[in-house]
């Protein structure tokens, strides 16, 4: 089964009309889309949009041969035009299934948010899956069971759209995922493939041609990932997102409750509330059990308060402690952690505050912590496959 994107962009296009934002000035060229459209193999049309026949004759495609309109979502605005020889644009009732002459099946999948999903199946066999701008599938036990061969999907705005896919075994490790709709919530280039490979996903120029069920290379999602970041840098938020298209993550928190601590409580309040609902908590510093063992992946946010309570184990704040064996029991608790870092099979993201660059502590017991959580942020980085430092809401990949 063959697939062309006649555009790959949000509803309005990127860049929108009229826009001033930062990323519409830079949506240029290549990073330029149309509004997303699909033509399967010439005789099917997902999504009709102004300019869809101008768009296919670049990608050397023809609407001639199509035989069937089908529309994804509402459309804003004016009408659009219907070019000579083509049906008149149609959707399918949820749950029902339309063959064509041509050999394709196309079943409608309701969708949490107005829209609707289309599962195709080529004449020989093969499957794909195609969902409007701002859906996630509903009904998964019934319509996911059997797994596609390629998923387009609004990756960016409604990640956990995928993470409902993976949950029922819709999508594998094989499965193609394509983001489409895609809007000027992240900058293009570097900075949008590095957003969607931590989803499993990547993004096509418009006109690209694939073929489905033939294996791409799927972007492999990193199994160990350390994200570094200052106070209120958004160093939490962007390991969160890197998780969000998964379902049932461990949120492992290892600042505890601290009962009585109003700004505390409001701190964790709003970290829960950033999390999909299908995550589970773990208030624990003891992380060395939860990489050994098999499960789902792990989000520990933060090293820093991991370091905070392994240093009131072995009394690193008394310099004589620190002297007569507590530097030693320090060292061995962090090449414990690092070890199962290394050993562990599990996909984990781990947060860390970055606390080197600024002010030298006053007291001993300070300089002390942060250089410990120097030499720990090192060590764990040396263990992971990425690596990133976010600044003012921005990641710089300093490995992978």
């Amino acid at each position: 089964m063959e697939l062309t994107l006649l555009g790959t962009g949000a509803p309005a296009g990127l860049p929108r009309p009229d826009c001033p934002c930062a990323v519409c000035a830079t949506a240029l060229g290549p990073d330029a889309r149309a509004a997303t459209a699909l033509l399967v193999d010439g005789a099917l049309l997902l999504d009709l949009t102004p300019g869809a026949v101008f768009a296919a004759a670049r990608a050397g495609q023809s609407l001639g041969q199509v035989r069937q309109v089908l529309l994804s979502h509402p459309h804003d605005g004016p009408a659009v035009e219907v070019p000579a020889g083509l049906p008149q644009p149609g959707r399918v009732p949820d749950g029902r299934e339309l063959a064509l002459l041509t050999g394709h099946r196309v079943r409608a999948v309701a969708m949490d948010a107005p829209g609707t999903g289309y599962a195709v199946t080529g004449p020989d066999g093969q499957r794909l899956l195609y969902l409007p701008p701002g859906g996630a599938p509903a009904g998964l036990e019934e319509n996911g069971k059997d797994g596609y061969d390629m998923v387009l999907a609004d990756v960016v705005g409604r990640p956990d759209a995928l993470a409902k896919l993976r949950a029922v075994g819709a999508m594998g490790p094989a499965t193609d995922v394509v983001a489409v709709h895609l809007d000027h919530d992240v900058p293009p280039g570097a900075e949008l493939r590095r957003r969607l490979a931590a989803a499993g996903a990547r993004a096509v120029p418009d006109g690209t041609t694939l073929t489905v069920g033939v294996y791409e290379d799927v972007p492999d999602v990193p199994r160990r990932t350390l994200v570094l970041g200052g106070a209120r840098s958004g160093k939490s938020v962007e390991a969160e997102r890197r998780l969000e298209a998964f379902p049932d993550v461990l949120y492992v928190a290892t600042g505890g409750t601290r009962g009585g601590d109003g700004e505390w409580a409001a701190r964790v309040a709003t970290h829960r509330e950033r999390r999909p609902g299908s995550w589970r908590t773990a208030e624990t510093c003891d992380l060395v059990p939860l990489l050994a063992d098999d499960g789902p992946p792990l989000l520990i946010d933060c090293l820093s308060l991991w370091l905070t309570d392994a240093m009131d184990a072995v009394g690193a704040w008394d310099d004589a402690v620190w002297a007569d064996g507590g530097e030693r029991a320090l060292r061995e608790r962090v090449r414990e952690l690092t070890d199962a870092v290394r050993a562990t099979r599990r996909t984990v993201v781990t947060v860390s505050n970055e606390v080197g660059s600024g002010i030298v502590p006053a007291t001993a017991s300070g300089r002390r912590y942060r250089d410990e959580l120097g030499r720990l942020n090192a060590a764990f980085a040396g263990e992971c496959e990425h690596v990133v430092l976010v600044v003012a809401g921005q990641a710089v990949v300093l490995r992978g």
